[in-house]
C-alpha cells in the first residue's frame, strides 16, 4: 500500500515500524525509542509505563526488564499487553496490541553484554519495583554484587527480554486541520495474514 507522502509504503508493518523508527532516530531529542506499555493487574486495573524497545524483528518487539518487578508479574500473569509509541518530532505515533512471551535465549544474553559495566551491574543490584530503604542501601548492594560479579558479569537468572506478537498495529500521521491518517493492521491470531483498514481521524 502507499499513501501520503510515501510514508505507509508496504505491506509488512514490521518493516513500516522499523523505517518510523530509523526517522525518529535522527529528529527526537531523548530516546526515540521509548515506548508507553500498558499491562494490568490481576483485578484488571491498567498500569502503565516507559520502557525501552530493544528490537524490532519480522515478527515482534523486544524489550528487556527484571522478571520480578511489577511489570513483569503482570505480563506472565495475562500473557496481553498493548504500548503507543510516540514521536514528537515527526508528529506520528504506532499503538500495538498482542500477545507477549518471555525472550530469554542467547539474544538475551547478547543484548545483556552490550550494555555498560555499571547497567549490568546495576541489573544484578536492583530488586525492582520493590520497597528500597534509600539510595545509600541501593549504592550499598551495587557495591556487593560488585564484588560478587567483577567486571563481567553473566545475565542475572532474573533479567530478560520479553517479546510482543502483535494481533493489532495502527500507525498514526498528524494531518491538516486534524485530519489526521490512521491505518490498522489486525489478525485473528499471531500468525494470521493482516487485514488493513484507514480510520476516520
Amino acid at each position: 500500500m502507499s499513501d501520503r507522502d510515501g510514508i505507509f509504503v508496504g505491506d509488512d508493518p514490521f518493516v513500516i515500524a522499523q523505517r518510523w523508527l530509523e526517522e525518529a532516530v535522527k529528529t527526537e531529542v531523548n530516546d526515540p525509542n521509548a515506548i508507553a506499555l500498558s499491562t494490568v493487574d490481576q483485578d484488571g486495573l491498567p498500569n502503565v509505563r516507559m520502557v525501552l524497545l530493544k528490537d524490532i524483528l519480522s515478527d515482534g518487539f523486544v524489550f528487556y526488564t527484571n522478571y520480578q518487578s511489577m511489570k513483569a508479574n503482570e505480563l506472565d500473569l495475562s500473557g496481553k499487553v498493548a504500548f503507543v509509541m510516540h514521536w514528537k518530532s515527526l508528529r506520528r505515533q504506532i499503538r500495538v496490541r498482542g500477545l507477549v512471551t518471555r525472550f530469554d535465549g542467547p539474544e538475551a544474553d547478547a543484548y545483556y553484554a552490550s550494555r555498560s559495566l555499571k547497567s549490568r551491574l546495576g541489573a544484578w543490584a536492583s530488586a525492582q519495583s520493590r520497597p528500597l530503604a534509600s539510595r545509600g542501601a541501593l549504592m550499598a548492594e551495587v557495591a556487593k554484587v560488585t564484588a560478587t560479579h567483577g567486571t563481567n558479569p553473566k545475565r542475572p537468572p532474573f533479567w530478560g527480554g520479553y517479546k510482543i506478537e502483535p494481533v493489532e498495529i495502527e500507525f498514526w500521521a498528524d494531518g491538516a486541520f486534524r485530519l489526521h491518517d490512521r491505518f490498522r493492521w489486525t489478525r485473528a491470531e499471531v500468525t494470521g495474514n493482516w487485514d488493513i483498514q484507514r480510520l476516520n481521524p
